[in-house]
């Protein structure tokens, strides 16, 4: 699971900052209560409440943050010997090893469930605009240039190539129209529509990383575009 590189800003150390002292409140709450009456496995437990609350409501960099303070709070108020840094012995040096992996653990998952949510977000907004722009598309190279549009600011392509193959001829469009690729593409979908082939697109990757073939995103796109170019192919007389 790769971990999304992390900015410094004064947002986010204002965040940090807030995450800590909710960690620092949960501590007073425990220290109160008593280290006896809860026992060191409630304790770590109680933790991760605070640092997953952070990582949700702020993202990676406050839950980290709220990690190690807890980390070192755990360490201070409720591992012998107290009211020091020093570990007395193994089974506390393990408890805290464990701790702190169990808090990095759910703090990359929640950032990892929140990254696939804004994913699918933005993908349903760029589904939904590529419909409503394909319902207003009155010939066939709008629809197409639409596609390639859509696929050219979704995926940072360098270029986006889409061919259609109406009966008796070929119509090249690309997006944008200063690129020229000499290479082969990088990536070709067909456009398959419910009774025949009417085109293919083809992606040449720019910054970003493109999706395989077979991605449930682009194979949507094609199918929505290859039936709205079937709407529109204008049989020949």
């Amino acid at each position: 699971m790769r971990i999304p590189k992390l900015t410094f800003t004064i947002d986010m150390f204002v965040e940090c900052v807030e995450a800590a002292f909710i960690v620092l409140a949960t501590t007073a709450l425990m220290f109160y209560i008593g280290r006896d009456t809860l026992g060191e496995g409630v304790i770590a437990l109680v933790y991760l409440v605070p640092i997953s609350w952070s990582t949700t409501r702020w993202g990676q960099g406050p839950g980290a943050c709220a990690a190690v303070i807890a980390f070192l709070c755990f360490n201070f108020f409720f591992i012998p010997p107290f009211f020091t840094f020093v570990v007395g012995g193994l089974e506390g040096c393990l408890l805290l090893i464990i701790f702190l992996a169990v808090a990095l653990i759910v703090i990359g998952r929640i950032q990892y469930g929140l990254t696939q949510a804004k994913a699918r977000e933005r993908e349903a907004v760029f589904m939904y605009e590529l419909s409503t722009a394909l319902a207003a598309a009155r010939n066939p190279e709008i629809a197409a240039r639409t596609l390639a549009r859509h696929l050219q600011q979704l995926y940072q392509a360098r270029l986006v190539r889409v061919i259609l193959q109406p009966d008796d001829q070929s119509v090249t469009i690309d997006v944008p129209t200063t690129i020229s690729e000499t290479r082969q593409p990088d990536l070709i979908v067909p456009l398959l529509a419910a009774r025949s082939l009417v085109g293919e697109v083809c992606l040449w990757r720019g910054h970003s990383p493109l999706p395989h073939a077979e991605n449930r995103l682009i194979q949507n796109f094609a199918i929505q575009t290859a039936n709205a170019l079937e709407r529109l192919r204008v049989p020949a007389v």
